[in-house]
């Protein structure tokens, strides 16, 4: 991304816009995904409010602009064709609020109307987790794939491992390096917003990553990522999202079945066997504890399940 044109009150409102996405790149270290999403949404913004007034925007304009404008672009986007579900609003006035902090932070032109107004309010849908023979009908389905090769096999294998058997994200297995290995007890790992946790390593793990080491034929140096690719290069998540999703066409299992469920699943299930919600928190590298709290909803789910299945008089 080229660096925009110095920014001034009297600049269009559109540079605005792009200084913003510059900042969010190259000093926020925002993902591409992240940047991508919010760029969208800052030049919607300002095409509407250019709109909406009937004329073209400066930089100062974005420091007058009302509540009402506001909320009339969130109904803006509910309409049409293609509607924004809440939680599409909610990520689009998160973004709008960002870009209003940056000028504020930058320029000086603050707009207190922006905190004011309230996106839609979302219900957070309870965790889809797979079973425990699900997982382990993922873990070893790649090793009985005749077409694949036994190293790719076997590092398939470990990552899914990673990701039951420790809960982790996919980017914070893929973030693992060659000298993490051969694992130890535990492992440090650094999550969003770069908080570092540690979690403890089954012997199953230890021993998947191992697998995955003794067929690798690739030597790689200590800082080099420690899942290859195919070519040698670093492992990409979209060949885990496309690995998992050809393993549940050959398992049967439904479209929730995701790398990210193997990570809810190992919540779940140390729910359901007796740890508490604070250690499964540090576990997963949760920020808040409510986030944390979905689990238990999966756990009540199950046992009610479970009792309308058993008791003779359900």
């Amino acid at each position: 991304m080229t660096p925009p044109p110095a920014l001034s009150l009297a600049a269009p409102a559109d540079q605005a816009v792009q200084a913003w996405l510059v900042y969010l790149t190259q000093e926020r270290r925002a993902s591409p995904r992240t940047v991508e999403s919010y760029g969208a949404a800052g030049r919607r913004y300002v095409a509407f409010l250019q709109q909406h007034r009937g004329g073209g925007l400066v930089v100062a304009d974005l420091g007058g602009v009302e509540t009402a404008e506001l909320r009339a672009w969130l109904a803006y986007l509910r309409q049409g064709d293609h509607p924004l579900s809440p939680r599409s609003l909610s990520q689009a006035l998160s973004a709008v609020r960002g870009l209003h902090r940056y000028l504020d932070r930058r320029l000086g032109v603050a707009n207190a109307a922006v905190t004011l107004v309230r996106g839609p309010r979302i219900k957070p849908g309870a965790p889809r987790p797979v079973t425990e023979d699900q997982a382990r009908g993922m873990i070893a389905e790649p090793g009985l794939d005749p077409d694949r090769e036994k190293w790719e096999a076997s590092r398939d294998a470990a990552v899914l491992t990673l990701l039951y058997g420790c809960g982790l994200r996919i980017s914070e297995a893929l973030s693992l390096k060659r000298s993490d290995a051969p694992l130890r007890e535990a492992l440090r790992i650094t999550g969003k917003g770069g908080k570092t946790r540690l979690v403890p390593v089954l012997p199953a793990v230890a021993e998947a990553i191992a697998a995955y080491l003794a067929d690798l034929p690739y030597v790689l140096a200590p800082d080099a990522p420690l899942f290859r690719a195919k070519r040698g290069g670093p492992l990409s998540p979209r060949h885990v999202q496309a690995t998992v999703q050809i393993l549940r066409g050959r398992l049967g299992l439904p479209d929730s079945a995701t790398p990210h469920a193997l990570r809810h699943s190992f919540a779940t299930h140390l729910l359901g066997a007796g740890a508490d919600l604070r250690s499964i928190q540090d576990l997963l590298g949760h920020a808040s504890l409510s986030t944390t709290q979905r689990y238990t909803e999966v756990d009540a789910e199950r046992l009610l399940a479970a009792y309308a299945k058993a008791h003779p008089h359900a």
